[in-house]
């Protein structure tokens, strides 16, 4: 294993986070002596990608409070699961600073925070039933959540404080700018799926959609319809490639982990699933 895989998160180890309580006028921490923990977590952007004068610009760490009642009734409100917009209600009631727009941030900040919120909920340890690559059968694989790595961002944008970074196609050699999707993108490419489902079967497939809203530019042309029609066009090599790049150096939290099957004893890396298990644990 890896020196980097073998890194805490020092947030999710619970070694580096504050605890203490928010500081208001609250009855229930005064008469009874309930405080809300705040936990420091690292963004794996470290901000770079955040234009100046936004609440993000330049921040490596951002301040939560720990998950309560509170946060279990926006994860069971059927309004929000409906518009699919449960996970961005969660990380709002959770951020301590409230100037901060969280449909903004890129996705790899955005699972930071979830990973984060989660253990302060729950705990570390996650229990999922998956299927075993070699004896193929389901059993209970058990995660540990503070021993994931962090994933930081080691390329610089293309104009500090912008979420855009250079590309060229191999094959094609044109010259793009391609932004990693926000939670504002993730929850528009969510509504677009839903909406072609009801009009076509032939719905846009998500590789397409994902790289038609990464794309910011082609070759210096910004137009969105002209690279909306350029997308399905893109050679297999080309469109490949891009997709590594975005892959390679977008940052984020590793969601791989060693896992060993009790049925058979078979040990395998796989990624971790962000079910519904996620934030109701098993028993």
């Amino acid at each position: 294993m890896s020196e980097e895989r073998e890194q805490k998160n020092a947030i999710f180890g619970g070694q580096t986070g504050q605890t203490s309580p928010i500081q208001v006028v609250d009855r229930v921490r005064d008469e009874l002596g309930l405080d809300i923990a705040v936990e420091t977590v690292p963004l794996p952007s470290l901000g770079k990608v955040y234009a100046q004068g936004s609440s993000l610009h330049g921040r490596e760490t951002i301040d939560i409070k720990g998950m309560s009642t509170r946060e279990e009734d926006i994860l069971t409100s059927r309004a929000l699961i409906k518009k699919g917009t449960v996970i961005t209600e969660l990380l709002k009631s959770c951020l301590i600073d409230k100037t901060i727009d969280v449909n903004d941030m890129i996705s790899g900040d955005r699972n930071a925070l979830m990973v984060a919120i989660r253990i302060t909920g729950y705990g570390p340890e996650y229990k999922v039933d998956m299927q075993c690559g070699e004896c193929e059968k389901k059993t209970q694989r058990e995660f540990r959540l503070d021993q994931l790595a962090i994933k930081r961002l080691e390329i610089e944008p293309a104009q500090p404080g912008q979420n855009l970074f250079q590309f060229k196609m191999p094959r094609s050699k044109l010259d793009v700018l391609v932004k990693f999707l926000t939670g504002r993108d993730e929850e528009e490419i969510l509504t677009l799926q839903e909406r072609m489902k009801k009009v076509s079967s032939l719905a846009d497939s998500i590789i397409t959609t994902q790289l038609k809203y990464s794309i910011v530019s082609l070759n210096g042309k910004t137009d969105k319809s002209l690279i909306a029609q350029a997308v399905p066009k893109l050679s297999s090599q080309d469109s490949l490639a891009l997709r590594k790049f975005i892959e390679k150096n977008q940052p984020g939290i590793d969601m791989t982990q060693e896992t060993t099957c009790d049925a058979c004893g078979h040990s395998e890396e796989v990624s971790i699933p962000f079910g519904t298990g996620f934030f109701w644990p098993q028993s």
